[in-house]
């Protein structure tokens, strides 16, 4: 493999300190206002708009710049019912059926959650987020990915800022095992199933959880 050509770096502009912080203190209040949505509208969300924070979330940094992400942006009702209808046999497993030891589902128990997963269906846009674990050469040959788990969750993590910057509500849903999504959705094997995100306009009436985050103390260590 050829090394690749080099550019001048273009588009950072260092900042003032004090500018910085402003930045970054504006950045948590608008961050600080995200939260995890279950009560969807069915309100339509513009395709376009989906595409810009797809864009933004394959800009994130990756292994060997492989970008081994694949998001399948799914719209049609019939295949949300039939990923709703897929998912429900796995949480039903899960929540009644004595897949989950009771530690977790105590751990689960003050957000109220359960089998039933009517946002799969109701919102507008399912984005399937699949892990590339390698890809295929022309001439079919294995070629591995690196670091697919770290650089799929970044760019999720990018991609869940973005849908938010742009006024959209998300939902991350993670059913176990999600293999039936390959099938359901024409994916290959060298793709595993990482989450689906749920995105949306939240309901009128739409509540969350009355919960807060660690503070600075409990989730960082500065060494100085």
């Amino acid at each position: 493999m050829t090394r690749a050509d080099f550019v001048p770096l273009a588009g950072y502009r260092a900042l003032p300190v004090e500018e910085m912080r402003a930045e970054a203190q504006g950045f948590l209040e608008r961050m600080r206002k995200r939260r995890t949505v279950r009560d969807f509208s069915d309100r339509p969300v513009p395709r376009d708009v989906i595409e810009q924070c797809l864009l933004a979330a394959g800009t994130a940094p990756n292994g060997a710049n492989r970008q081994p992400w694949r998001f399948v942006v799914v719209g049609d009702p019939e295949v949300k019912q039939q990923i709703r209808r897929e998912a429900e046999v796995e949480e039903r497993a899960f929540y009644t059926g004595g897949k989950a030891p009771q530690e977790w589902l105590d751990a689960l128990e003050h957000l109220g959650t359960d089998e039933n997963k009517p946002f799969l269906e109701r919102a507008p846009w399912l984005i399937v987020i699949f892990a590339e674990r390698y890809e295929l050469s022309p001439g079919g040959q294995k070629v591995k990915n690196y670091y697919v788990t770290e650089s799929v969750g970044i760019a999720t993590g990018i991609l869940i800022t973005a849908l938010h910057h742009a006024g959209l509500a998300t939902l991350t849903h993670t059913p176990s095992p999600m293999n039936f999504l390959n099938d359901l959705l024409g994916r290959p094997d060298n793709e595993r199933p990482f989450l689906i995100l749920v995105v949306g306009y939240p309901e009128d009436d739409a509540t969350v959880p009355d919960i807060t985050k660690k503070p600075i103390e409990d989730i960082a260590v500065f060494l100085e």
